[in-house]
């Protein structure tokens, strides 16, 4: 057992509304916190309660130092102190922390998210690669706001390849900009969250911040420009090369994917995955990977994640494994031949039905 002091005046960042910093203590690292006071009691395994312990410690230097926590931000704190006990929180969220607009922050939530801006800043050109959910997109975006910001480059450039997830849509109503814009949503809400919505139209009308289909690339040399190709792991090898060979002076260029959900036909190969091997030795650039720990969605998001590498590598339910005990029972597929309906004697009269109410 470990008993802990905190100052009195930083208790409720500490605890949390209704104690909840702690109980996200207690589910994420397996010990048993009690408060009493302003002490905290830390109970479990001597090596979880020493982990619980530095993660208390390191949460009031932060706190102290002048950062508020935030909703998630213990979750993710002991996620990073579990996967390296060395490291610093406060290095984490203030140093890490990036400038998206004059009075708007984003910090990384987990340490490859970390490494991840570190290379946006570090290199002209990043390739992200990881499942859904991990901030690949919405760090990319922001990151660009904030080059924007700082007048390190002079436009935004967001686009991705028009591909249907695996249906058809049809005919879409409307000219081109609508035709489109349904597969630019994920965008849109990115750059939404970050810049007041009638300031990111103004942009957009101006040309400053452009949303189009990678097709549009073509014979175009982009300066001075922040370029994001998401969902590349839907363009084919000559898209890709098209999109890398836009690049003009002084501008960066984030390509973000999932190799897991390629949405090509068949026989295609995949810009993303074909570029892993053409450009592992090309200096200058750098390629992030993102795994199911990284995943800021619903939780459930990462059990998900894995059920399906799992399964993909025979260890899943093709591999034989039971299904969960309230899963509910399968339906049988043979058909169950309806009952015969009883023939009417030979000779005799059916009976008449009642008249109906109201009926003479």
């Amino acid at each position: 057992m470990r008993k802990l002091a905190v100052p009195e005046t930083i208790l409720i960042d500490i605890f949390g509304q209704h104690d909840e910093n702690l109980r996200a203590i207690e589910r994420d690292l397996g010990v048993r916190v009690s408060a009493r006071g302003t002490d905290v009691t830390l109970q479990g395994d001597p090596d979880k309660e020493a982990l619980a312990a530095g993660l208390v410690e390191q949460l009031v230097g932060v706190v102290q130092n002048g950062y508020t926590l935030k909703r998630g931000d213990v979750e993710i704190a002991a996620r990073l102190l579990r996967d390296n006990r060395s490291a610093t929180l406060h290095d984490f969220f203030t140093a890490g922390r990036l400038r998206a607009t004059s009075n708007r922050y984003v910090t990384p939530k987990s340490l490859n998210q970390r490494v991840y801006l570190d290379a946006v800043r570090d290199h002209d050109l990043v390739f992200a690669i990881g499942p859904a959910g991990t901030g690949k997109t919405f760090l990319a975006v922001a990151a660009a706001v904030a080059h924007l910001s700082e007048k390190k480059v002079e436009r935004i450039i967001l686009c991705r390849p028009a591909v249907e997830a695996g249906e058809k849509l049809g005919f879409l109503p409307g000219d081109m900009a609508e035709k489109v814009d349904p597969y630019f949503r994920p965008l849109y809400d990115a750059l939404y969250q970050l810049v007041d919505r009638e300031k990111a139209n103004a942009q957009m009308e101006k040309g400053t911040i452009e949303i189009a289909p990678l097709a549009f690339m073509r014979g175009r040399t982009l300066n001075h420009s922040f370029v994001i190709l998401d969902e590349a792991q839907n363009t084919t090898s000559e898209q890709m090369k098209m999109c890398l060979t836009r690049l003009g002076n002084g501008s960066k260029a984030v390509i973000t994917g999932d190799v897991t959900q390629v949405d090509l036909p068949p026989g295609r190969t995949s810009g993303l995955i074909e570029a892993q091997t053409v450009m592992a030795g090309v200096p200058g650039l750098r390629f992030v990977y993102f795994d199911e720990s990284d995943v800021v969605r619903h939780p459930l998001v990462q059990n998900i994640i894995k059920a399906y590498e799992a399964y993909r590598n025979g260890n899943g339910a093709a591999a034989g494994a039971k299904p969960a005990a309230n899963a509910a029972p399968a339906k049988p597929t043979a058909k169950v031949a309806a009952p015969a309906r009883p023939r009417r004697r030979a000779g005799r009269k059916s009976r008449p039905a009642p008249d109906a109410p109201g009926r003479r």
